[in-house]
């Protein structure tokens, strides 16, 4: 069975294939299909920007697919920038410039008022079923300034007290085992595990 992750972030491809790789599915990334652009993510949520990529490419494949939405939720800036986390300081700005850009807005803010989290929502859509979800979050603080080479988006500022590290100080191994996208995709694993045993039971009976 294949299953497509709908994402060309390679740091993400990255966690989700170390994350899903124990199960029965050929996992697929969304570069194995060229004629799908940018999918413009209109939703006003993470689970809407979610659903709206894996629905669309399940849509236009006809497989299953597994997308996710994540973004940083700062406290001090009234959840922001949320669902806008990977265009922050603008259209094709990039990691740097929302990083930038966070700590400009964030100047002056005293550290136990730079309280944020990352939260991940993921979207199963598959061909004749409803999209599932699962949803994963981890709470941290903003850090001065960036710190780590690892990771990816906002990893270098997102600071984790009780490690004494930033995401982006962690090993791809480490982040794996407490993030945000790690907590919502062992959830998705449980549902695909329902979904692969379904079929296999579907199969055997034919």
């Amino acid at each position: 069975m294949k299953l497509i992750l709908a994402t060309k972030n390679q740091g993400k491809l990255a966690e989700m294939q170390e994350l899903l790789a124990d199960l029965p599915f050929e996992l697929v990334s969304l570069a194995a299909y060229p004629q799908f652009s940018e999918i413009e993510e209109t939703g006003e949520s993470f689970a809407e920007n979610a659903a709206i990529k894996a629905e669309t490419v399940m849509l236009a494949t006809g497989e299953m697919v597994l997308a996710d939405d994540s973004g940083l939720e700062v406290d001090a800036l009234g959840g922001r920038p949320g669902v806008y986390s990977a265009r922050f300081a603008g259209p094709g700005q990039g990691d740097k410039a929302n990083n930038q850009k966070l700590l400009l807005e964030l100047a002056g803010t005293a550290k136990n008022e730079r309280t944020a989290r990352f939260r991940t929502v993921v979207a199963i859509a598959a061909p004749g079923k409803e999209t599932v979800f699962a949803v994963g979050c981890i709470e941290g603080l903003i850090a001065g300034e960036e710190l780590g080479d690892g990771g990816f988006g906002y990893d270098p500022l997102f600071y984790l007290p009780a490690a004494d590290k930033t995401f982006a100080q962690l090993t791809l191994q480490e982040k794996n085992l407490i993030s945000h996208r790690a907590e919502a995709l062992a959830k998705a694993k449980e549902i695909l595990r329902a979904i692969a045993a379904d079929f296999l039971e579907d199969e055997a009976s034919k």
